[in-house]
Order: structure tokens, then C-alpha cells, then sequence
């Protein structure tokens, strides 16, 4: 066998392979033997169908099989043999048709993508704005606000208010104000912070229970949809629906605020825990703080790569990468749509590409017990989303689940390794500190 590279340019070439009969007949031979094993044919036992008929009917099959797999191997040895950096994997070449039942030696080449030369140089000159969020006392109060809420007690007021939600009957009034028999009738709720109209904003606003409201359907609802789903008639009547409605107050539901004391202290972080208003507003500011910081990271993470891709000016094999993508996608796409998205590809591969040589230059390594605690960060973090805490036993038999899936701890050292690469840049770069307001800092 021979095996040759032709460069093309700096980032594309071919690999031409040379297959002649001592290469392939070993294996071929070999998978003949288990397929005659294998095979049954009418009037012979199984197994014992003769081996110029196996050859004969399933040769050729078992020839490309056995080509292809000698090929996929030959290039992925030669590949690492001679520390070639490629992009996506190597696609053959359109060729002269082959003729695998009479010939008996083959050249088959492949096209490569070759992965640029780059250099990252990271020094203090390298500056990088850290965007902060200023927590001053106005956002703290309105977590607090937020936590009081959240921690409220449910209470049945007199009057209603803009807070409060109104339970109503709904009955359909006829052109005199009386209720229309056979009309529509509805127990439902309405909300004033969900009502468009000022009308029923405004009638709404006071009403004790038992009182009647009489309004106008197309001023209680914005659209035929809306008619017909909370009044559940069919969308034809609620499109030609035009009558007043009364509304009978039966009852009406408030959530107060929960009080600012020891019970939602404890009930917020743990008995005895804090014990003071400063105390409870000050482990939310810290809160805070932690919580914007990993924003604060993904928002440096995203300037760090824009600037590093701008600076770096990477080229790649873009035509190889097309046709690689096209034939690669595990759903067909169209030309179109290829063109659409492959700035975007592009740009993430050229992220890789920065990304893997600071980590290569610096020698960054991610070990199997940092990727363990990765993994048990993100289960607790998850565990929270719902309330709930992970127990030690849970932490430790899911976080070995998670990192015996291939995909799933790809993922988490992939995390990792992108984590060690921003800490780096922290250390080696110069960051300018802008701090700025909740707004302004999730502005888009």
C-alpha cells in the first residue's frame, strides 16, 4: 500500500491511497470464510454452501466492505502518524467510476481540511471591558420586594384593588338588562393587571362581594379568541357576540406580602440562620453578587471571543467545510440554508481553534475529580431550580451517570476547559471594571 499527500494550498490537500491485492485479499478472505458460515441457500445445510457461490453472490459486497473499512483506517493512522490538524473528516474525491468486479488495483483520494497556523498572544495589553452589575440598595429592595411576594400569604379583602383577582358569575344580559335564558353564563377570574380596557379596569377597582357590574363584552375582552376561550363559546359566536354582561362579585382573592421578620428569615435561609433586616438584605446583595458574576463572565466570555476573533483573523478551508457540512448533517440541508448558517459555524470553529491553542500554549488540563465536582455544581444547581436539595448520595451516583455518557461529560469538560481559558485571560490580560445598572446591563 501506498499513501501520498498532495497540498493543495495552506489549508487544503489530498491524501491519495494505492491498494493493490496484498493489502485487501487477507481480510476479504477472512470475511468470505464467516459469511459462508453464516449463509443459508436452498439445497445446502447451513454452512455449507460452497465457497465459489458465497464469492460469486456476495464478493464484490464484501470487497467494498472491507476496502472501505482498510481505507478509514489507513487515513485516520496516517493523520496521526504525521500530526495533521484537519477540519471535519476527509471526503473522497470524485472519481472515474471504479470497476470492483475486474480490477484488482485501486487509488482512491480524499480531501482535507487543514487547520490554520495561528498565534494568541495573551499580555496586559490585551484589554477586556468586565461589564458589572451595580447592586446598589434600590435593587436590593427590590428583591426583597420580590422575596415578599414570593413568601406571601393568600387573604380575602372586602374591596378590590389593582393587586387583587376578582371571582366572577358572567351572564349574558339581554337588550332590556335582564339575563338573557339560554344565554352565556361563566364562573371565571379577572385580573386588573391582565385587563386592556380602562373601563373594566376602572369597574373593577373597589367592587366588594355580591356587588354587579354590567360592561359591555367588547370592553371586557380585546378579541373574538379571547371571548371564546374565557367565556367558552364557539370562535363563530364570539365573533359576532356584541351584548352587555353582568358580572356578579363572589368572591375576591388577595396575596399580602409576607412580614419582614423572623418567620420569612427563617423561612428564606434556614432557622436562626439571619436574625436582622440588615442581615437578610445583606445576604441578598451577596446573593446578588454571586448571581451577576456568572453573568458578568458570560458577557466577558462573549467580548473576550469577538475581540480574539477580530485580532486573530483566522482563514479557513470555508469550500471544504461546506461540502464536509453538507454530507456530515444528520438532516439534509439545502444549499441555502448551508449559506445562511455557516458564518455561524464558522465563527465557532475559529472560537475552537483560539480556544484549544491557549489551552495547548499554557498547558491547561482538566483532571477526572474537577470534572466530577463540575458535575455535581450543575445537579445542585438543578436540584435548586425545584426547590430541592441534593443529598451527598444523590450528588455522587448522579454525577457518575452523568460522566459515564460519553456526550454528557464531553460537556462537562468541554465546560471546564472553556472555564480555565477565561480564568487565564483574567490573569494574563487587563480588565477594565464598567459598572453599571441592572438595566443597562441585560440590555440587549
Amino acid at each position: 500500500m501506498n499513501i501520498s499527500k498532495k497540498d493543495i494550498d495552506s489549508l487544503n490537500a489530498e491524501i491519495t491511497i494505492s491498494v493493490t491485492p496484498s493489502d485487501y485479499e487477507a481480510p476479504v478472505n477472512e470475511a468470505l470464510k464467516k459469511a459462508q458460515k453464516q449463509i443459508s441457500m436452498p439445497g445446502f445445510r447451513p454452512g455449507k454452501v460452497p465457497s465459489g457461490l458465497i464469492k460469486k453472490q456476495y464478493g464484490t459486497q464484501i470487497l467494498v466492505e472491507e476496502l472501505n473499512k482498510l481505507l478509514d483506517k489507513t487515513i485516520y493512522n496516517y493523520i496521526q502518524e504525521n500530526n495533521l490538524e484537519v477540519l471535519g473528516n476527509p471526503l473522497p474525491k470524485e472519481q472515474a467510476s471504479v470497476d470492483f468486479v475486474n480490477q484488482k488495483d485501486f487509488e482512491f483520494i480524499y480531501q482535507i481540511g487543514l487547520a490554520p497556523q495561528i498565534n494568541v498572544e495573551l499580555t496586559s495589553a490585551q484589554k477586556f471591558t468586565l461589564k458589572t452589575v451595580m447592586v446598589d440598595d434600590e435593587l436590593v429592595e427590590k428583591y426583597v420586594k420580590d422575596v415578599r411576594r414570593n413568601f406571601g400569604k393568600p387573604s380575602n379583602p372586602e374591596t378590590a384593588t389593582e393587586k387583587d383577582v376578582v371571582f366572577v358569575d358572567i351572564n349574558e344580559l339581554d337588550e332590556n338588562g335582564n339575563i338573557q335564558p339560554g344565554g352565556v353564563f361563566k364562573s371565571t377570574s379577572l385580573s386588573y393587571e391582565r385587563l386592556k380596557n380602562e373601563e373594566a379596569k376602572t369597574k373593577i377597582i373597589g367592587v366588594k362581594k355580591e356587588d354587579k357590574i354590567i360592561i359591555n363584552v367588547n370592553s371586557l375582552y380585546e378579541s373574538a379568541l379571547d371571548k371564546s376561550v374565557s367565556l367558552s363559546i364557539d370562535k363563530e359566536t364570539a365573533e359576532t357576540l356584541n351584548c352587555n354582561l353582568q358580572l356578579t362579585v363572589k368572591n375576591i382573592s388577595r396575596l399580602e406580602d409576607a412580614d419582614l421578620n423572623q418567620e420569612l428569615f427563617d423561612k428564606v435561609y434556614g432557622e436562626g440562620k439571619v436574625s436582622t433586616e440588615e442581615e437578610f438584605k445583606n445576604k441578598i446583595r451577596e446573593e446578588l453578587g454571586l448571581m451577576f458574576k456568572a453573568d458578568a463572565d458570560r458577557f466577558l466570555s462573549s467580548e473576550v471571543q469577538n475581540k480574539l476573533l477580530e485580532r486573530t483573523n483566522i482563514q479557513l478551508p470555508d469550500e471544504f467545510l461546506k461540502k464536509w457540512l453538507m454530507v456530515a448533517n444528520e438532516k439534509p440541508i439545502t444549499q441555502e440554508e448551508l449559506e445562511k448558517d455557516y458564518p455561524n459555524y464558522s465563527n465557532a470553529m475559529k472560537w475552537k481553534l483560539i480556544e484549544n491553542k491557549i489551552i495547548k500554549d499554557n498547558e491547561i488540563k482538566v483532571n477526572v475529580d474537577e470534572a466530577k465536582e463540575e458535575a455535581k455544581a450543575f445537579i445542585k444547581s438543578e436540584y435548586a431550580r425545584y426547590g430541592q436539595v441534593a443529598t451527598d448520595e444523590d450528588l455522587e451516583k448522579i454525577s457518575k451517570d452523568i460522566l459515564s455518557k460519553e456526550k454528557e461529560a464531553q460537556r462537562i469538560f468541554e465546560n471546564l476547559y472553556s472555564k480555565k481559558v477565561l480564568d487565564l485571560i483574567k490573569d494574563k490580560c487587563t480588565l477594565e471594571p464598567k459598572e453599571v445598572s441592572y438595566d443597562e446591563f441585560f440590555k440587549a
